[in-house]
């Protein structure tokens, strides 16, 4: 009886502590699935790297997920903009991420993650990727993966970005896959759950399918090298372009055939600034919806190549652009219940087998011997790397953010707060409308956030970087499940 008594104390501790987070997302065919309800998940999402990737400093203690303050204040900002998922390029594995997981959880906000950072070692090198391929970089990869697995609002990982360019190597896209399978495989032994990993590629047209056809394709003795899902930066469609003009068209019908899911992991051209971007109701249309699971906006906060939705003070205030309320306007237009309707076809695909036929572009080996592991790694994903690791998203009680934030108009922002989301339930734009700000005063410029017109390249990175559930009744599920467990081992 005493073993009973402890071991019943122990789950209730455990289900007390449970915080219930945005539902995890799995993979089926080609389309992001939610794991509790089955509807299918569109990307509406935004890059966030403040700072850009020369703000990235190890060792200072701040990356863009490590200042619960801050990310309170953007979370509330992103999610009253409409979005459910945020990509960030650079992390420092050694800082604690847990509380601005917790906090973008709530606002049933995903999060994608890439693994590498613009510093040395800490990457793959596209012109010798041999000599970075080591247990030094996959250690530090491991890091990140342990700092972000045991979180539910943790979409993916991207195991590269952009590595495959006219530049590369043709041994290049074998090693993106080894680092893919390193990355899946540690997932399996450590994690509690499946997390997808994918790569990002550049939208360089004559490599573009050979790109995603050796990373896609099944290969019989390799497994787990094959990538989940495949993200593209295009800025194909700026200003008022169309759907065939931006060449989305074209998109759409080489991607048509995808077994897996398809997003612009970047896109938002400003070669016409202010953007207005009209792509958005087209790539959550039904001309783009069969093939694409949306995008992530180039980027939340302005930095020097002009990409910004909104502009982050010196003085730790926030002033929206014009491009943060033209996008929200586009947002807040779409059929929100067209986009979780999920694809009977689309989720029964399995990828094709590995074949030199699937292959185009200069830059591939013809070969698809996916490089052995370094000396060292096997115990690494046996084991584990050693650390003190978050094991879950907590609870946020405070909601509004305490920077002042500034419309375009000029005039202060009032009222804006953080909507905590129901249970298993992901941000959709309406959802939250906090923040009011008074018309501009009679006589008064307005000039705080109007972007001026920009001749800075459209292809900007370079960074290497749902319906609801009972709570109660899950709750009291996994508690009947893990008492029944306990019962029968005592």
């Amino acid at each position: 009886m005493a073993l009973f008594k402890t071991a019943l104390l122990a789950l209730v501790a455990l289900f007390t502590s449970y915080t219930f987070a945005v539902s995890p997302l799995v993979v089926k065919g080609a389309d992001f699935v939610n794991s509790v309800d089955g509807t299918r998940f569109q990307i509406i999402g935004v890059a966030y790297q403040p700072g850009g990737s020369s703000g990235f400093d190890p060792g200072s203690g701040i990356d863009p997920l490590s200042n619960g303050t801050v990310c309170l204040r953007d979370a509330a900002l992103m999610q009253r903009l409409g979005v459910n998922a945020i990509r960030v390029y650079n992390l420092d594995p050694d800082l604690d991420h847990s509380e601005c997981a917790s906090i973008f959880n709530a606002a049933g906000i995903y999060m994608i993650l890439d693994v590498n950072s613009p510093l040395p070692n800490q990457s793959l090198n596209r012109g010798a990727p041999w000599e970075s391929y080591n247990s030094d970089y996959l250690q530090r990869v491991f890091q990140v993966l342990e700092g972000f697995m045991h979180f539910n609002n943790t979409l993916g990982f991207f195991s590269g970005n952009e590595v495959i360019n006219e530049d590369s190597v043709p041994q290049v896209p074998a090693y993106i896959r080894a680092v893919t399978r390193d990355i899946k495989d540690y997932i399996a032994a450590q994690a509690s759950r499946d997390i997808p990993v994918g790569y990002s590629a550049a939208d360089v047209r004559p490599l573009l399918m050979g790109t995603f056809n050796y990373m896609s394709c099944g290969l019989a003795n390799e497994t787990s090298s094959k990538i989940d899902f495949f993200g593209l930066n295009s800025y194909s469609w700026c200003g008022d372009a169309t759907f065939q003009t931006s060449g989305y068209d074209v998109l759409v019908e080489e991607f048509s055939n995808t077994t897996i899911p398809i997003f612009f992991s970047e896109y938002g051209c400003n070669n016409v600034s202010p953007r207005v971007f009209t792509e958005v109701p087209v790539l959550y249309s039904e001309q783009m919806t069969p093939v694409f699971s949306g995008g992530l906006i180039y980027e939340y906060s302005e930095e020097p190549n002009n990409y910004g939705l909104v502009n982050l003070n010196d003085n730790g205030t926030v002033s929206i652009l014009r491009d943060y309320d033209n996008l929200r306007k586009q947002y807040d237009a779409l059929d929100v219940a067209l986009l979780a309707r999920a694809n009977a076809t689309a989720t029964s695909l399995t990828a094709p087998a590995c074949g030199h036929s699937l292959l185009a572009g200069t830059n591939f080996s013809m070969s698809f011997d996916i490089p052995t592991r370094p000396n060292g790694v096997d115990d690494l994903i046996k084991k584990g790397v050693s650390g003190s690791y978050p094991t879950g998203t907590s609870s946020i009680t405070n909601t509004k953010p305490s920077q002042i934030v500034y419309a375009t108009n000029g005039q202060q922002l009032t009222g804006l707060e953080l909507t905590v989301l129901a249970n298993d339930e992901s941000n959709l734009p309406g959802n939250n409308t906090s923040g009011t700000t008074p018309e501009t005063p009679s006589g008064t410029a307005s000039t705080t956030g109007t972007a001026s017109t920009s001749s800075s390249s459209s292809s900007p990175t370079n960074t290497n970087a749902a319906a609801k559930v009972d709570d109660t009744k899950f709750g009291s599920l996994i508690f009947g499940a893990l008492t029944v467990g306990f019962l029968m081992q005592w």
